[in-house]
């Protein structure tokens, strides 16, 4: 049975092979004596905003242009940003950061009050932010981001333009990670102040980190410099870079191999071995801190309220088809949501399912299935969204040929990863396939999607609230292996109730051409381009 569905995906990975081969700009020229970095981005952004950017191909650009309090070394360690040093209140629960001499790419003052400002509007409802819950962290963020307490209520207030105070709900060693995210940058509250969320367009975008934003022609580029005022321009190699949505990766992979770019963000996962032989050292992976899984709509008023069934379509999909046969990178089977590797996560959650045959669960899944009331005479018909990347369109149908062996007919929906994101936040789905990437090295980033007041990105609206009791124990609780216990039980309970179909954990998969230096692989998979630089091609 795998090896005819394996013949055939081949079949279609020949067409997509052929087909990409077509087309390709050229390389643009680099000015004289100007380093530039033309670079793959696996998707367009929706916005450069960072209190609204969620998808990976945003982050990418927006973490080149702004820095947040603490930012990333080239290995993806924590180093200080924006805050040059800070220092903690013995009860954990008070932040006091002593913020750098620093300007925007304008010239004005970066002061403490551009955090406030930035940490305000992300929890304004207004605003809509998918991230707004990571910044609930402060104190009353919950309640003002429901509209339930005054902005000015939030935990965050300047002592002095260099002096930012933040006040927590509950102790947060891992608070440094956190502010790494694009969620807790400043804002430059003068250009918002002038333009309103029209601040981002190019001629008014404002940074403070080593990029500016010169211009962004959709389906074609986004171009950022060099940014003067950085208070460590002087050690930033590269002045110009060009990101160019790549979400079709075998037409990335022909850029990169003629040099029209020097690095991508993905490449088409069962293309590892050939990319090996053929463009040998340029192939970049690493264990990378994602799940990519299945989400069922917990507003659909049909089958999927009914375990069985979602318990049913989660041990029907083969797991070990899909990362060993298809993807064949390195991916590794899932039967539980947090990756192996992740700091200060306890082992053990799994799926109750996990240790049987396939055929077992296939068996398992059919019963299922006619136990909630479906089967031949009765088939469960379901739409699987998904994004049109390549890997996402392969992986999604040898999801779909799983379920059909169990009598499930899956009719499958391919759009842009933009819209597929809007689709899922608006609930305008049945199901849908996801890949989430950590936003720091913690249990809590993936295992908060599943918190009843997450908001747009628990995409199923999982409510159980003794999974929430157990997240908000684990917030108070100071000793490590005490809250990594209680952070394992709450992913065994969310597991139990088959809320989502974890199908495999992820690995990195950048093309780098060896003539960019300064590229380290890391679980976070973060690449700020201030670390890199690219050699000339007469150069060795």
């Amino acid at each position: 049975m795998a090896s005819i569905r394996f013949r055939r995906l081949l079949a279609v990975l020949a067409v997509a092979g052929l087909c990409a081969c077509q087309g390709g700009a050229q390389r643009p020229a680099c000015p004289a004596g100007k380093v530039c970095l033309e670079y793959g981005d696996d998707s367009e952004p929706n916005t450069l905003d960072p209190s609204k950017a969620q998808l990976v191909a945003e982050t990418l650009v927006i973490g080149d242009l702004m820095m947040g309090l603490a930012t990333e070394a080239a290995d993806g360690a924590v180093l200080p940003g924006m805050a040059e040093r800070w220092e903690t209140s013995p009860d954990g629960l008070t932040w006091t950061f002593q913020l750098r001499p620093a300007r925007w790419s304008d010239g004005v003052p970066v002061t403490a009050d551009d955090f406030v400002f930035a940490y305000r509007r992300i929890l304004d409802p207004k605003t809509g932010s998918p991230y707004a819950y990571m910044v609930e962290i402060l104190k009353n963020g919950a309640a003002a981001n429901a509209g339930k307490a005054p902005l000015e209520a939030v935990g965050a207030r300047a002592l002095g333009p260099h002096t930012l105070e933040l006040r927590l709900e509950h102790p947060a060693p891992y608070l440094p990670q956190l502010l790494t995210h694009q969620s807790f940058y400043p804002v430059p509250a003068h250009a918002v102040g002038r333009y309103g969320d029209g601040w981002v367009a190019p001629g008014r975008y404002v940074s403070n980190g080593a990029y500016q934003l010169v211009s962004w022609r959709l389906g074609d580029k986004i171009t950022v410099e060099k940014n003067p005022q950085f208070f460590d321009a002087a050690h930033v190699c590269v002045d110009r870079i060009n990101y160019y949505p790549a979400a079709d990766y075998v037409a990335a992979e022909r850029r990169v191999a003629r040099g029209e770019l020097d690095a991508t963000t993905m490449f088409q996962s069962n293309r590892l071995q050939h990319i090996r032989e053929t463009l040998p050292g340029y192939a970049r992976t690493h264990l990378w801190l994602s799940t990519g899984y299945i989400t069922f709509n917990g507003h659909d008023p049909g089958p999927l309220r009914d375990r069985r069934v979602r318990r049913a379509l989660s041990e029907a999909i083969d797991r070990r088809f899909i990362t060993a046969e298809l993807l064949r990178a390195g991916q590794t089977p899932a039967y539980a949501f947090v990756p192996p590797g992740t700091a200060n996560a306890q082992a053990g959650p799994r799926t109750a399912w996990a240790g049987k045959s396939f055929a077992a669960r296939q068996a398992e899944a059919r019963a299922l299935l006619a136990q909630a009331g479906y089967g031949p005479d009765n088939p469960l018909k379901l739409e699987l969204k998904t994004a049109t990347a390549t890997d996402s369109m392969l992986l999604s149908q040898a999801v779909q040929a799983d379920w059909r062996a169990i009598g499930v007919e899956a009719k499958i929906l391919q759009t842009e990863s933009q819209i597929l994101f809007a689709d899922l936040n608006a609930r305008n789905f049945q199901v849908g396939f996801v890949n989430w990437i950590a936003d720091f090295d913690d249990p809590l980033t993936f295992l908060g999607l599943f918190q009843s007041t997450t908001g747009a990105q628990n995409y199923g609206d999982y409510a159980n609230p003794a999974y929430d009791a157990l997240l908000a124990a684990a917030d108070q609780e100071p000793d490590a292996k005490r809250r990594a216990a209680l952070l394992a039980r709450a992913e065994q309970t969310m597991l139990n109730d088959e809320a989502v179909a974890p199908v495999y954990f992820g690995v990195t998969r950048n093309l780098v051409s060896p003539r960019v230096t300064g590229w380290e692989g890391n679980m976070e998979n973060r690449h700020r381009a201030r670390w890199l630089c690219v050699r000339s091609p007469e150069r060795p």
